[in-house]
């Protein structure tokens, strides 16, 4: 695929094969390898030395930094943010002697709208992570993350609870939490984590 579009950047050393698509206002840095198949939305940005298999879904103003590989059946949501060297799978039981590869071995990987994940985290395929939770860097997640959940060790647990807009939330007696920076406010109970928008 040529990298001159009015659509997107893509630089030089990168390779973007016929049949991928790359959204308007994507940027793709050097050595990048986006592979056919794959989805790019609008506004994305893949750093260097970035893999994208086929398979891959990648929704608008998703940041891939640097040294990620996205493999077949990751689904990233608008406004995912992945740091750098962070590690996905797509087998749970990979053996050499063995293929995988193909209709029903490779599992899908969810990630909802406003997911982070820290540099060096890995997240073990077939799970799901709910919008805006928080994954820190250096963990391990092995589990479904519930929605604005703070994870993270090595297995990942929960740690807290974290705004829309990136904040820690701390909860009151009647538990309820207020976002320092957008005023949001949340509210702890047995089935998570409710959100009352600004009035």
């Amino acid at each position: 695929m040529p990298h001159l579009s009015a659509d997107y950047y893509a630089h030089p050393t990168a390779i973007l094969d016929e049949g991928c698509h790359v959204g308007r206002g994507s940027r793709v840095w050097h050595f990048t390898h986006v592979s056919a198949g794959a989805d790019i939305g609008d506004d994305c940005n893949l750093g260097q030395n970035v893999f994208v298999a086929d398979g891959v879904t990648l929704g608008r103003n998703v940041k891939v930094q640097n040294n990620v590989s996205l493999y077949g059946g990751v689904i990233c949501e608008d406004d995912v943010f992945l740091g750098p060297s962070v590690v996905f799978t797509n087998v749970k039981n990979p053996r050499s002697a063995v293929p995988r590869k193909g209709a029903g071995h490779y599992q899908t990987t969810y990630l909802e709208q406003g997911v982070s994940v820290g540099a060096n985290a890995t997240i073990v395929c077939g799970v799901r992570l709910g919008r805006y939770a928080f994954v820190g860097a250096g963990s391990v997640v092995t589990k479904d993350v519930p929605a604005y959940a703070l994870v993270f060790g090595a297995p990942a647990r929960l740690q807290g609870w974290m705004s829309a807009f990136g904040h820690r939330l701390t909860f009151d007696e009647n538990n309820r939490a207020t976002c320092p920076e957008s005023g949001e406010q949340y509210e702890l109970s047995d089935g998570g984590l409710a959100v009352h928008p600004i009035s």
